[in-house]
């Protein structure tokens, strides 16, 4: 019998790329492009679900240039939920047919497509209780506030200390994970967010809900009168002094979107001995993590919330919604 890479080579399929930095969602241009092949270490997946991630959109527009330089065209999206329909050479955990959840590489894009290569190594088995459109919100998202929760202190053994942590943007795409996961480290939990999102973070686990336009959401003073230990901090454009006037001695904030003064900060503060800081996070994808968190999932403990849901051949749409930056969890296109 023929292996599948015979059998899809040469095939083609639809995709969404574009061809230069800026342009926004009217850049985005639906293409027919060949399968990619697995490399030896590569399983070739027929996607089910991508998410979409601030990044993602941050990417086209330049910010990570000259850093992370494109080659253009290119198709964006690193997140995705699949099927394995071929395996490398050199894959021995995965066969074809199996269900998954995968980021893809950074650099190289590929998800706004009908399939798409992924690394046998940030690639995990997704089980049944888990649906594409919620193992897909899970990579970049869930792994952000996982890691950032970790940087502040919280442990997932049982043996967290009773921190309190503040936590920014709680019903967007990281915030909604890191609420969930706040609360299975026993941590107790404030949150910001719009007004209409309020009961949904309530409902999500937090002790305290803030909203962010309110005198004490701009100032991020907990209602019970608590200074953080840490702020998990997913919103943009907070003053430093806002988050110092709520700090305890040590609190820090983990700035899961850092850009490069917060790097400059950073240092400055490590220089002055400082004991409050302001933290670059920068995730580092982990396949531990990600198991970890289809686990969670799986087993109830946490969900994905779902924005919104759109063709892939409204890819457009559900890109304009991502800049616009007010999504409530995850947008997911679906193939």
């Amino acid at each position: 019998m023929p292996s599948s890479s015979n059998q899809m080579a040469g095939k083609t399929m639809i995709a969404v790329s574009y061809g230069a930095y800026g342009g926004g969602a009217a850049a985005l241009k639906h293409v027919e492009v060949q399968v990619p092949l697995p490399k030896k270490d590569e399983v070739l997946l027929k996607l089910e679900a991508a998410s979409l991630n601030p990044v993602d959109w941050k990417t086209q527009k330049g910010n990570l240039w000259p850093l992370f330089p494109l080659r253009f065209p290119f198709i964006p999206v690193t997140d995705v939920a699949g099927e394995v329909i071929d395996v490398g050479s050199a894959v021995k955990n995965f066969k074809i047919g199996d269900k998954v959840v995968s980021m893809l590489n950074f650099m190289k894009g590929g998800g706004l497509a009908e399939y798409a290569v992924a690394s046998s190594t940030l690639t995990v088995h997704r089980p049944p209780e888990v649906s594409p459109a919620e193992g897909a919100g899970l990579p970049i998202a869930a792994s952000t506030a996982l890691q950032a929760l970790k940087s502040a202190g919280a442990k997932f053994d049982g043996t967290s200390k009773p921190l309190n942590i503040l936590i920014t943007a709680a019903s967007g795409g990281v915030g909604h994970y890191a609420v969930q996961l706040a609360k299975l480290a026993n941590l107790n939990v404030t949150a910001t967010c719009g007004a209409r999102n309020m009961e949904l973070v309530k409902s999500l686990g937090a002790d305290e809900v803030l909203d962010y336009k309110s005198s004490d959401g701009e100032m991020l003073q907990s209602p019970s009168g608590k200074k953080y230990d840490a702020v998990i901090q997913c919103a943009a454009g907070v003053e430093w002094s806002v988050f110092e006037a709520n700090l305890s001695e040590n609190g820090k904030v983990v700035v899961v979107t850092p850009n490069p003064m917060t790097f400059v900060k950073y240092a400055l503060k490590r220089l002055s001995f400082a004991k409050k800081a302001a933290v670059p996070m920068v995730l580092m994808p982990k396949e531990e993590d990600l198991r970890f968190l289809v686990g969670l999932v799986k087993e109830g403990k946490m969900k994905t919330v779902v924005d919104s849901k759109h063709l892939l051949s409204n890819a457009g749409d559900a890109w304009a919604k991502c800049i616009d930056g007010h999504a409530t969890g995850k947008i997911v296109i679906e193939m």
